[in-house]
Order: C-alpha cells, then structure tokens, then sequence
C-alpha cells in the first residue's frame, strides 16, 4: 500500500501566494502574505536541501543562521523574478536556485577552511568531515531517494486530481521499496499500480509521463552540476 503522505510544506497555495506578492506594492500586504504564507515553506525548502545534500560548511553560527541567509536572499534578490507565465513552478524554481546558491557557498567554505590546515573545530555534533567532503558526489540511489521525498513534497504542484496524486503515490512507493521488488518488467509493475490504484492505462501512462519528465530534469541537472556520479 502507498505511504501515508506527509502534509505539504510547499504546495499550490504557496505558488499563488508568491504570484500575490509580486503582483502588489502595498508594503503591509506584501509583509502578511510572506509572513503568513511564504516564509515557513522557504524555510522548510532550504532546511531540506541543507540536510539532504549535507552543506555543512557555514560561515556563520549555526544551520539555523544559514537557512535565514538562504530565506533573505530569496526574499531580496529572487522573489521577483518568479514568472510562472513561461511554465516555472516555484517548488523547482526556488529549490534549484537554493541548491546552486549552496553548491558554490559550500565550496568556498570548504576552501577557506582547508587552508586554514585543521577541521576539528568546525566539525558539527552530526556530521563528519569525511561525510562533509562527499555532499558533492552522490549515488543514482542516493539521488533516486532524493527523487522520491522532493516529488512526495511536490504532490499537490505536479497534479490536480486526487486520482493522479493517489497513481503518482503508488508509483514513487515502487520506487522507495525497490530494493525489495522481485521483477522489474514494465508490464508486470503497471498492472501491479493498477492494483494498488484501480486506476485506467491510459491515466497511469499520463502520471508517469509526468513523473519521468521531473525524474529526468533532475538528473540532468545534477549530472551537469557534478553533484551525481554513476
């Protein structure tokens, strides 16, 4: 059976508020839809990136100050620009300028503290060096995982029918349990969804088409950023 889904931090609703923002100059309505409706989901988008990919190098005091910096760069510099006329949506647009933005962040971090010639003061109470040097060079399984959690969180964004979104669940559930799966033909699995789902073909092909288009702008993306290694 399909997991429980965890309640959305970033969903439409947070699309539209972003859309509503921009869209007025009132400073006071402008400070009510980001408190009310924007800043818990910035907050949680750069909380996630910050642990999934292990940016544990900061320049400032904590992981706490370093999601703060990340939620007023969006806030001054990117906000804005959010145009979802030419087909962005917000989850991808801000998770792919938070994940850039902390790939270089990083890494000037890191360069700064090696030439400084010793880790042992700025480890974290979770995290190793060793752990810290590898954020840059994950697995397909790794990235697979990752996959399955940002897609479960993007729901609500990728599908407007309650059908679509129960389809999408089972799908990524194969994914997150495929280690335990015996066969792998395509046939096999889409009648094993259409079990779990009671869904048509014609509406299973649909939602996958989608899920295969995000699965594979992610990879590329990580392929070229040198973040995924296969």
């Amino acid at each position: 059976m399909p997991r429980k889904k965890k309640e959305n931090y970033f969903t439409k609703d947070t699309e539209n508020a972003i859309v509503r923002y921009n869209s007025t100059d009132d400073p006071e309505l402008r400070a009510k839809i980001f408190s009310e409706e924007i800043y818990y989901p910035f907050y949680k988008l750069a909380e996630n990136i910050i642990h999934t990919f292990k940016f544990y190098y900061t320049d400032v005091d904590g992981i706490e100050d370093l999601k703060h910096k990340i939620i007023t760069l969006l806030l001054e510099e990117k906000i804005s620009k959010f145009d979802p006329s030419v087909g962005a949506k917000a989850y991808s647009y801000f998770g792919t300028i938070v994940k850039r933005w902390l790939i270089n962040y990083n890494n000037k971090n890191y360069k700064q503290l090696k030439k400084r010639g010793t880790f042992e003061e700025y480890e974290t109470e979770t995290v190793t060096i060793e752990e810290v040097e590898e954020q840059n060079s994950i697995t397909l399984s790794d990235f697979i995982d990752n996959f399955v959690t940002e897609t479960y969180d993007s729901l609500d964004l990728l599908f407007n029918k309650p059908a679509d979104k129960q389809i999408a669940d089972a799908i990524l559930t194969i994914f997150r349990q495929r280690s335990d799966l015996e066969v792998f033909k395509k046939k096999a699995l889409y009648i094993y969804i259409r079990e779990m789902t009671d869904c048509k073909t014609p509406n299973l092909t649909a939602v996958i088409n989608v899920l295969k288009r995000e699965f594979y702008e992610k990879y590329y993306e990580q392929l070229d950023e040198g973040i995924l290694t296969i």
